[in-house]
């Protein structure tokens, strides 16, 4: 079942350019929404759009308790908040994949320490619009002939048969425009797409350049908005794109969600799939903690513990994504304790 509201209401929650939050330093797993009395200042969270929610869920249950703590929550991408994470200007980035390499070297570089927390999981969801019945499951071959960087100039998705067919593929697309409407660049989502969905280990055997293939095609609408990618699905008859669950699953009947075959069969993105593994999209969701902050900020740590709490680790969940399972909360429960003493 579809939840159609929440994902909409921590969206406007988000849309306040900043807004106070309880805190609380009770790690004990066992939730609530007490305050630390006494804790004010300020936190800077920034980054993915797609664990933006997440995070604002946790701010709104801290404003309900102590409103003294004042915390900013945005949105511009997993890459775009990486890059001010590590010149400092923020204290938390969302992160929808893991930092990569040359993040890493900037973070070192400007001598920010931080401790990676996986939070939630979520699987990113292939869609088209409900009127294009003939696409109902697509192999990572057919992901590859339609988003990879051979696809270029694809203007129709019967244009991407030959190449399907080359990769083993069906080759059997419809004859119908292709709009593609998917996150750009500055997006985790994408990063994490090219991987999962196989694009860099396809392009590699076809002796493509490192470069290409660590890219999609150039040559689509992109957004780091996810409501705007939805809207993109909405608005043609044979489109297709791809975001974060939440978005997809909240979108209700304005989108279909495509089964992605990873060579086991067609699966379908949903909480159960997501949560065992079986869906070949699946992913972990994160937060980066600059610790050398939270050590002098006493608001940035209170924030940190209440989101290592179960009240805290339950807001993936509220916000449509999957809870971590309970060996996970632990291992990032300890993380974050031997990070900050």
């Amino acid at each position: 079942m579809r939840k159609t509201g929440r994902l909409a209401a921590v969206a406007a929650f988000a849309a306040l350019a900043t807004l106070g939050a309880a805190c609380s330093n009770n790690n004990d797993g066992s939730g609530g929404s007490g305050g630390s009395p006494g804790v004010t200042g300020t936190v800077t969270i920034s980054g993915s759009s797609t664990v933006q929610p997440i995070s604002s869920l946790v701010a709104e249950k801290f404003n309900a308790a102590n409103p003294d703590v004042t915390v900013s929550v945005d949105g511009p991408g997993t890459g775009d908040g990486f890059v001010l994470f590590c010149q400092g200007k923020t204290d938390v980035n969302d992160a929808s994949r893991p930092i990569a390499d040359t993040e890493a070297a900037a973070c070192e570089k400007a001598g920010v320490h931080y401790v990676e927390l996986k939070i939630g999981l979520d699987g990113i969801t292939v869609m088209t619009n409900p009127a294009n019945d003939t696409v109902t499951c697509l192999t990572k071959a057919d992901l590859y002939a339609l988003f990879g960087p051979e696809s270029q100039g694809f203007s129709t998705w019967a244009d991407a048969n030959a190449l399907d067919e080359t990769l083993g593929g069906a080759g059997s697309f419809p004859d119908a425009p292709l709009d593609i409407t998917a996150p750009g660049e500055e997006s985790g989502t994408y990063d994490a797409f090219i991987e999962l969905a196989g694009i860099t280990d396809t392009a590699t055997s076809r002796g493509l350049s490192e470069t290409q293939a660590a890219s999609l095609r150039p040559d689509y609408q992109s957004s780091p908005n996810d409501n705007v990618i939805i809207q993109g699905i909405e608005g043609s008859n044979s489109s297709l794109g791809f975001v974060g669950f939440a978005y997809a699953d909240q979108a209700g009947s304005g989108v279909k969600d495509v089964q992605v075959d990873g060579g086991s069969g067609c699966v379908a993105p949903s909480h159960e799939t997501i949560a065992d593994g079986s869906y070949p999209l699946s992913r972990s969701l994160y937060i980066y903690v600059n610790t050398d902050k939270a050590a002098s900020n006493a608001a940035l740590k209170a924030l940190v513990d209440f989101y290592m709490t179960q009240d805290g680790f339950g807001s993936a969940g509220e916000a449509d994504y999957v809870d971590l399972p309970a060996e996970q909360v632990s291992s990032t429960q300890q993380a974050w304790s031997g990070a900050v003493g």
